[in-house]
């Protein structure tokens, strides 16, 4: 079976470069410059529409701590049928208890509300726990709750900054979830370390944006007027890089060929 090239976009551009790339398939965000949100649902449309790949729908209201009040989870149920029935073939989402436990309770109408969407529309649907998985406070608790929600694959670093350096969690957590959870390995992935990731984890499905910096189209430039977080420019777009992406899948394919 082929390895897992999942690459996180926040745009159309960045989608037909993932897929030019060798994208297995897609993580389908806005915002990915503050770890991701909700991507809107003529996105989703947009993307599945020039793609043809498999999206799976970032589920996050707002950045920050995973911890969501009563007002979050309900828009987050109504947008997990809505992203489904615009085209996503997965969402990616997840909730913690204040004490840093998956918050099961609240999760399941979330993933149930897409589960009912795809039934309704005659198709599957995957359900990710993402990278809050990464800050719980017991990993192979989150991992047994996974694996009893019935969600098909964790995005994790390994509870570390990188995946490189969690490659030891990371190696664990693959041999434990086995063939009943897929373990897909981000944050810090690159074409240049996939194959130490891959021979120290056992891995077999990766994560990444591949992003590149690039400057504004704009030639008028009105200088110091930020429009959000101080300290990013509002000149530079962060955009999916089609050779990083090649890279990433030629370095998977070497590996499958050993």
């Amino acid at each position: 079976m082929r390895s897992v090239l999942e690459v996180c976009v926040d745009s159309t551009a960045s989608a037909l470069a993932a897929k030019r790339g060798g994208a297995s398939r897609l993580e389908l965000c806005a915002d990915l410059i503050v770890g991701g949100t909700t991507p809107s649902l003529a996105l989703v449309r947009q993307v599945k529409a020039e793609t043809g790949l498999p999206v799976r729908a970032l589920l996050r209201p707002r950045f920050g701590d995973f911890c969501y009040d009563s007002y979050e989870l309900a828009q987050m149920e109504q947008l997990a049928a809505e992203l489904v029935e615009a085209g996503a073939d997965g969402i990616v989402t997840g909730v913690l208890t204040p004490e840093g436990q998956l918050d099961a309770e609240a999760m399941r109408p979330i993933y149930a509300a897409a589960r009912r969407a795809a039934e309704k529309a005659g198709r599957p649907v995957a359900c990710t726990l993402h990278r809050a998985f990464d800050v719980s406070a017991d990993p192979f608790a989150a991992l047994e709750t996974v694996r009893s929600m019935g969600l098909c694959t964790i995005l994790t670093s390994g509870q570390a900054a990188s995946a490189p350096e969690g490659a030891e969690l990371l190696g664990r957590l693959v041999e434990r979830a086995g063939d009943s959870v897929e373990i897909l390995v981000g944050a810090g992935v690159t074409a240049q370390n996939i194959p130490a990731l891959a021979a120290q984890t056992g891995a077999h499905a990766f994560h990444l944006s591949g992003k590149q910096v690039l400057q504004s189209r704009m030639t008028f430039r009105r200088e110091g007027v930020p429009m959000g977080l101080p300290g990013f420019s509002e000149f530079e777009v962060w955009q999916t890089g089609e050779e990083n992406i090649r890279a990433a899948r030629q370095a998977l394919d070497a590996i499958k060929n050993n």
